[in-house]
């Protein structure tokens, strides 16, 4: 039987030769995606935002009127403008509401709200059934995001320094680029999309973060390998060469991954959609990344092919002179 080949043995693509043009687009679309961040702002769920979460179901129909729900919601005072989404079937629907400033951490307020909403659903609909209610105060909001931010950067940071001590400190450096380019990005597609940024998002986040290092890892292992191979090679080149050798390997990897993660795309429930998105994006981000980020990085950090060659002591110098080899 023959096996499957997605990538030819043969295969010798130039990608270093277009090292400038895709570092200059890279730092773009990251300086873009911050100040998307920046000034659109993050759709942020109850667990970030604080405020009221209300889940129902319409049990006589097959799709929630959500325009509907929105605009009996939205009638209500301090509601503001409230987040009607669709949650798992059609019928099924998410109410989010973010309370007033002045509400934090006031239960009787956020109750009396609840109590509103429900309210004018059960008067509005015959067939509705609430299947629950979450609250989440701004001041624990607040701290889930700065949990999650602390989360981000602890995660980074030990990758940069484990890459560091396991390779060279160019590498580490690399690998971090690497990282925040990948990151940047996701944060960038949610600004823009206005999609909920949840802790899901932040799972995800995470996930593509050990996706992109798995295939940065698997890239300079084999940058490390051919520099004690090949010492008289240019470094470009030595890069190129690297990259081919380990590219059946990332194409299969993240072919087997994209095949797990389409259905769930498309067929998979609203609750998941954004988190299955964000790791769908970082599968190409991350791949894009460990070849066109973290590889070419390292001419620009000093790695040439004497970098791995081990250095030779007093002792050593002496031995190769009573051999005659010097």
């Amino acid at each position: 039987m023959k096996l499957l080949k997605l990538v030819p043995d043969d295969t010798n693509i130039k990608f270093l030769k277009w090292r400038m043009p895709f570092y200059v687009v890279s730092i773009a679309l990251m300086i873009a995606s911050w100040v998307a961040v920046f000034t659109m702002g993050l759709n942020y769920g109850v667990d970030f935002a604080g405020g009221q979460e209300i889940r129902a179901t319409f049990t006589q129909m097959e799709e929630a009127p959500i325009g509907d729900i929105r605009e009996t919601v939205g009638s209500l005072p301090d509601t503001g403008d409230p987040i009607v989404q669709r949650f798992g079937a059609a019928n099924e629907v998410s109410i989010r509401v973010k309370l007033p400033p002045e509400a934090e951490g006031d239960k009787e307020f956020a109750d009396r709200l609840t109590r509103e909403i429900t309210n004018a659903l059960d008067a509005e609909y015959d067939n509705i059934r609430i299947d629950g209610v979450d609250s989440v105060s701004g001041k624990v909001s607040g701290e889930f995001r700065t949990a999650a931010l602390w989360a981000l950067l602890a995660a980074m940071g030990a990758i940069a320094i484990y890459i560091w001590v396991r390779f060279e400190w160019q590498f580490g450096v690399g690998a971090l680029f690497a990282l925040v380019h990948d990151v940047s990005l996701t944060m960038g597609f949610f600004a823009l999309t206005q999609l909920e940024f949840s802790l899901q998002i932040i799972a995800a986040i995470l996930a593509i973060i050990g996706y992109s290092l798995n295939d940065t890892i698997v890239v300079y292992d084999r940058i490390r390998e051919n520099l004690k191979k090949f010492r008289k090679m240019p470094v470009p080149e030595l890069l190129d060469l690297s990259v081919n050798e380990t590219l059946a390997r990332t194409v299969m990897t993240s072919l087997t991954l994209l095949v797990a993660l389409i259905p769930l795309l498309l067929f998979g429930p609203a609750s998941l959609w954004g988190m299955v998105a964000a790791i769908t994006l970082g599968i190409f981000v991350g791949t894009y990344s460990s070849i066109y980020m973290a590889a070419p990085i390292l001419i620009w950090l000093g790695v040439t092919s004497t970098s791995f060659v081990p250095q030779e002591g007093k002792a050593d110098q002496q031995e190769k002179v009573a051999r005659g080899e010097a």
